[in-house]
């Protein structure tokens, strides 16, 4: 919203807009009255001339000031201009109303004015100063005796328009507490949930990167180290190994650059779920480990997000039974059943402690591979186990609901 001349005045709100509409028209409508008033009935004694010159004075002072001292925007303090232009008007209606008393009743703008911009602790004087005024007015033209009206009729109006300006002006500061808290709360919530998206899009990355680049480079360590060592006693089987790397080198490849446009599996760009499943299987199978791959049920519509992250469960639980198992088998089996498709990766390797799971050679805590297919399987609301055994081998289960959450 825009502010009025002065920089600070009114909001130039429909409400604020009427608000002042009507208010005005009150002065003018009091203060043309006064002045018929005054002209036909209360100018006997009087210099004429002169008052009709202060009507007009006072008026264009009230003019004047609602152009250049506009009132203060809600909540803040009244300018030192609009305070100047509220006394000098207060003191020429008092002087006016010393020759004319029938200016009495501008009093009510005057002290609707002082009301709903200047602060309780003085706007509660100044409609006290002139409510007196008035009442003292009227007893001054009062000549058939003492009537109580005059003087509690104008207490009257004077009280219920202070105590419901005042309250209305406190309900207000109140209401701008409470907005302003507001404002800074959802500003305080979008900062935390761009944390949290910042969080969860480094969560993603990590295990987009552990499951294809980190996999793919660890492999092709394998490959060549192991062609390193074959290189003059086996040639054939240096050859195969290179071919290899060279192999897992390009799947990494199409990988990384899917990974970069956010695209699916390269494995799923031509495959079903199980059809990439199976092609896992058979490239897993290498010197000293045969994967096997099985399907139960019957194979129907599934979401690309949950096809990609069971792919990628089961390209990490692999990479752990290459790397950690010493397995000489291991299987998948997808399991579609009526409310939810399940994956399982189990090996015949040597185990570990599911409480404390440590790589077997070093006796560190592994790394990202179990968090991550965790996180994977709970984004879509469903669940990750292991079951191992020092010696008895490892079952990873991860189960998904076929309705998936939005996320």
């Amino acid at each position: 919203m825009r502010r009025g001349p002065a920089g600070e005045g009114e909001w130039a709100d429909p409400d604020a807009r009427w608000l002042r509409a009507v208010m005005d028209g009150a002065f003018f409508l009091l203060l043309g009255s006064s002045l018929i008033r005054f002209l036909t009935r209360d100018h006997e004694g009087t210099h004429t001339g002169s008052a009709v010159a202060l009507f007009a004075a006072f008026g264009l002072l009230y003019v004047l000031g609602r152009l250049l001292a506009p009132a203060p925007r809600p909540g803040a303090r009244p300018s030192a201009r609009h305070l100047t232009w509220l006394g000098a008007v207060s003191v020429v209606w008092a002087g006016l109303l010393a020759i004319s008393p029938s200016a009495t009743w501008c009093a009510m703008p005057l002290l609707f004015t002082g009301l709903q911009t200047l602060p309780v602790r003085t706007a509660v004087p100044l409609a006290a100063v002139l409510t007196v005024l008035v009442v003292a007015t009227e007893l001054r033209l009062s000549h058939e005796g003492l009537n109580p009206n005059v003087v509690i009729a104008p207490l009257a109006i004077s009280a219920v328009a202070t105590a419901v300006l005042v309250h209305l002006q406190r309900q207000a500061a109140r209401q701008r507490v409470l907005i302003d808290d507001l404002v800074r709360t959802r500003r305080d919530l979008a900062a935390t949930e761009r944390r949290e998206g910042i969080l969860a899009e480094r969560q993603r990355l990590a295990s987009e990167i552990h499951d294809t680049l980190a996999q793919g480079l660890s492999s092709q360590q394998m490959l060549l180290q192991a062609a390193d060592r074959t290189w003059t006693t086996d040639p054939d089987a240096a050859r195969r190994h290179m071919r290899d790397a060279a192999g897992i080198a390009s799947r990494s490849l199409a990988e990384a650059r899917r990974f970069v446009h956010d695209l699916a599996p390269a494995d799923l760009a031509d495959r079903t779920l199980a059809e990439a499943l199976r092609a896992l299987a058979d490239r897993e199978c290498g010197e000293g480990l045969t994967v096997g791959f099985r399907l139960d049920g019957v194979p129907g519509p599934v979401p690309d997000r949950v096809e990609a992250a069971l792919l990628r469960i089961a390209q990490g639980a692999l990479a752990n039974v290459r790397e950690h198992a010493w397995a000489t088998r291991a299987a998948l089996t997808l399991t579609w059943l009526d409310d939810q498709i399940s994956l399982d990766i189990a090996d015949n390797g040597r185990g570990f402690d599911p409480e404390r799971p440590r790589t077997p050679d070093t006796g560190r805590e592994r790394g990202h591979g179990l968090p991550a297919m965790r996180v994977r399987a709970r984004q879509l609301g469903g669940t990750l186990t292991v079951e191992s055994t020092r010696g008895e081998g490892t079952v990873v289960s991860a189960a998904v609901p076929l309705a998936t959450p939005a996320t």
